[in-house]
C-alpha cells in the first residue's frame, strides 16, 4: 500500500493517556491509516516533523456563527487557520429573526469547516407574552431539523419555567421529539443561577448540560449531579480551573468559545480558550483533551477527536506546545489552504435571499421619545445595574427627581434603555433604567440585542439616542454609537440585522470602533458588546428588557420603570 502523506518522528498525541510520543503518522484519503514509531510505506508526499507536535483538530460543541456576526462560510475561512475543523453551531440568533428559513440559510452554505448544528429550543428565548421576534420555532420545525443528521442536539434549553412548568410546554414537546427520533440527540442547557432542587429539576427533565459562568462550586455541584460543563472564557478562571484539575474532572468538562465577536475572532477561537486553560493552571495536555476528545464523545462524533487508525484525518501541526503556535492546519487529510473564492462578495453568491437585506421596520425616533413623565417631586424606579464582569444585570432602585412632570433620569446618574419591535409587528416599544452604564454624554443603538434581535437604544441624552436609532434604519441593522449630535462610529450588519455581509477583518475594524466609542463613554465592562446586547435576553439574570417592557428573569412577571411617585415632604424618612 501507498499512503497520500508520511508525518515522520513528530510528537503525536496519545489522547487516552494525554501525553506526546515520537511516531511516524500515516494517512490515505481522509483518515489515518497507522501511528507506529517506524511507518513502513512509500507515500506521495512525506514531512520531517521533528521538534513538531501533531495534536487531533479542535471541535467546539457549543458557539453561535452570528455571534462573530458573519456567515458560515466566512466563519470557515477565519476559524480553520486556528485549527478548529469542527463545530456544533446554536443558530438561534437567526432563528430568532427568519425562523427555520434562517436556519437553512446557514446549513446550505457548503463550508471547508464541519458545522453540525443544534435545533434552537427558545425561539423566542422566553415566549410572545414577554418579547417579540420575527418568527417561531415550533414542533413542526423541530420535527423538519431532527430529519437531517447533521443536527446532533437539541440547543440550550433556556427558559426554566417552561421546562418545569405542569403544562405541555414546546420545551418539553421538543425534548420528546428528541427522545423519539431514533437516533441519539443531546439536550443541551443554559441555567447561571440554578442550584440545589432547581438545578436537580432541570436535569431530570432531560437537560445534562450546562455551558454558563461557573464557580468552583458550581463545578462540584454540577458534576456531582451528572452535569456535562461546557467552560467558556469567563468560566476560565483561575479558581475554576483549579477546581477541575484538583477533582481530575477532565472527562465531564469541554473548551467551547459560546461567542466570539469580530475583532476578538482576528486573535483566535477555540485556540484562544485552551491557551487560556493553560495561563490559568490546566496542564496542555489536559486542555487538548477536553477541546478534541470529549467534546467528541459529548455528541457522538466517534470519527474524530483522536489521532488514530480509521479517524478523520483532520489534525495540527504545532511548532509549539507551550504556546500553541500553529504551524499548518490539515482538513481531511490535507492542508488547509484559503480558496480564492473565499472572499467573494457575500451577496453575490447568493447566500442569502434579498428580502433577507430588508428587516429592520420601525418608526424614527424623536429625542421626545426618551422623556419619562411622572407625577410628583420624586419617583422611586426599578433599574438594571450593569456589572464590569459579565453579562447579569443586577435589580436595583433608585431615586429620581421628577420636574415640570418629567423623570430627570440622567441626574441620578441613570441612562435610559428603550427597545423598538423592529419586526414590523407590534410596533410596541419598552422603556428601562440602566445604572453603571455611560458616564459621559452619548448613546448606542443596535439590532444585535439577544435574542429577539428587536431595536435597542441606551443612551443618557435623548437627541443622541434618537440620532443612533436613525442611523440603525438607514444602514438596516448594526451598531451605531453617538455623541454631541454626530455618529461616531458604527459597523454594518445588513443581514437580518444581526449578519455583517462582508469580510471579518473589515467588520472587526468597524466593530473596534464601536468599543472605542463605548469606552470613551465611560462604560465599562470586559465585553462592552456582549454587555450592551444582553441587556435584552429575558434568561440571563437579574432583571432586563424587551420590547414590552422590563422583566424579572427569575419569575418572568413585568417590573415597572416607576415604582411609585411622592411629593416632598411625604414619606421622606420611608424614601431616604
Amino acid at each position: 500500500m501507498k499512503a497520500d502523506l508520511i508525518i515522520r518522528n513528530a510528537w503525536v498525541y496519545r489522547t487516552y493517556r494525554q501525553c506526546f510520543e515520537q511516531m511516524d503518522i500515516a494517512v490515505a484519503g481522509e483518515r489515518f491509516y497507522n501511528i507506529s514509531p517506524a511507518v513502513h510505506l512509500e507515500a506521495e508526499t512525506e514531512i520531517d516533523g521533528t521538534g513538531k507536535y501533531v495534536v487531533p483538530g479542535l471541535i467546539d460543541i457549543h458557539m453561535h456563527i452570528e455571534s462573530s456576526m458573519t456567515y458560515p462560510k466566512e466563519f470557515s475561512r477565519k476559524v480553520l487557520p486556528h485549527g478548529v475543523t469542527c463545530v456544533v453551531a446554536d443558530p438561534h440568533e437567526i432563528a430568532n429573526v427568519f425562523g427555520i428559513r434562517g436556519i437553512r440559510s446557514f446549513m446550505d452554505q457548503e463550508t471547508e469547516l464541519d458545522i453540525y448544528y443544534g435545533i434552537p429550543s427558545s425561539v423566542p428565548a422566553t415566549s410572545l407574552r414577554l418579547e417579540t421576534p420575527g418568527a417561531v420555532i415550533g414542533d413542526r420545525e423541530v420535527e423538519e431539523l431532527l430529519e437531517d443528521q447533521r443536527v446532533l442536539c437539541l440547543g440550550e434549553v433556556m427558559n426554566y419555567q417552561d421546562l418545569i412548568s405542569e403544562e405541555d410546554t414546546p420545551v418539553k414537546r421538543f425534548i420528546r421529539l428528541c427522545g423519539q427520533c431514533g437516533r441519539p440527540v443531546r439536550i443541551e442547557g443554559h441555567c447561571p443561577s440554578l442550584t440545589g432542587d432547581d438545578c436537580a429539576r432541570f436535569i431530570c427533565e432531560g437537560v445534562d448540560a450546562d455551558h454558563t459562568q461557573q464557580t468552583p462550586e458550581s463545578v462540584l455541584e454540577k458534576t456531582d449531579m451528572g452535569m456535562f460543563l461546557e467552560l467558556q472564557a469567563k468560566s476560565l478562571t483561575p479558581d475554576v480551573v483549579e477546581t477541575v484539575v484538583k477533582h481530575s474532572l477532565y472527562e465531564n468538562v469541554a473548551l467551547v468559545t459560546d461567542d466570539t465577536m469580530p475583532d476578538h475572532l482576528m486573535e483566535g477561537h477555540l485556540d484562544r480558550i485552551l491557551r487560556l486553560a493553560v495561563k490559568n493552571g490546566m496542564p496542555v495536555e489536559k486542555a487538548i483533551y477536553c477541546a478534541t476528545l470529549t467534546p467528541a464523545r459529548r455528541m457522538h462524533l466517534d470519527d474524530r477527536g483522536i489521532i488514530g487508525p480509521g479517524k478523520r484525518a483532520d489534525f495540527i501541526i504545532l511548532n509549539s506546545l507551550e504556546n500553541f503556535s500553529i504551524e499548518a492546519v490539515y482538513k481531511n487529510g490535507k492542508p488547509y489552504q484559503p480558496s480564492g473564492n473565499d472572499r467573494e462578495d457575500c451577496r453575490d453568491q447568493g447566500l442569502f435571499p434579498e428580502d433577507f437585506y430588508h428587516s429592520v421596520h420601525c418608526r424614527p425616533a424623536e429625542a421626545e421619545d426618551f422623556e419619562v413623565r411622572g407625577q410628583g417631586d420624586f419617583a422611586l424606579v426599578n433599574a438594571m445595574e450593569i456589572q464590569s464582569f459579565g453579562t447579569r444585570a443586577k435589580w436595583v432602585k433608585r431615586q429620581v427627581p421628577i420636574r415640570d412632570g418629567k423623570l430627570c433620569w440622567q441626574e441620578a446618574g441613570l441612562c435610559l434603555a428603550a427597545v423598538f419591535e423592529r419586526h414590523g409587528k407590534s410596533g410596541g416599544v419598552g422603556y428601562g433604567f440602566a445604572a453603571n452604564a455611560f458616564t459621559s454624554r452619548g448613546a448606542v443603538a443596535t439590532t444585535w440585542s439577544h435574542d429577539s434581535h428587536n431595536l435597542l437604544v441606551l443612551g443618557n441624552s435623548p437627541e443622541d439616542m434618537a440620532i443612533a436609532q436613525r442611523e440603525i434604519l438607514r444602514i438596516q441593522g448594526g451598531y451605531a454609537a453617538a455623541s454631541g449630535g454626530k455618529i461616531t462610529a458604527r459597523a454594518y450588519l445588513p443581514v437580518g440585522g444581526i449578519l455583517s455581509d462582508r469580510p471579518v477583518e473589515e467588520l472587526a475594524a468597524e466593530l473596534a470602533g464601536v468599543r472605542r466609542a463605548i469606552r470613551d463613554m465611560g462604560y465599562v465592562n470586559n465585553n462592552e458588546i456582549m454587555s450592551i446586547s444582553t441587556l435584552t435576553l429575558l434568561v440571563s439574570p437579574e432583571l432586563k428588557i424587551s420590547d414590552k417592557g422590563m422583566f424579572d428573569v427569575k419569575t418572568q412577571n413585568p417590573v415597572p420603570l416607576i415604582e411609585k411617585t411622592w411629593i416632598q415632604g411625604e414619606n421622606e424618612s420611608e424614601n431616604a
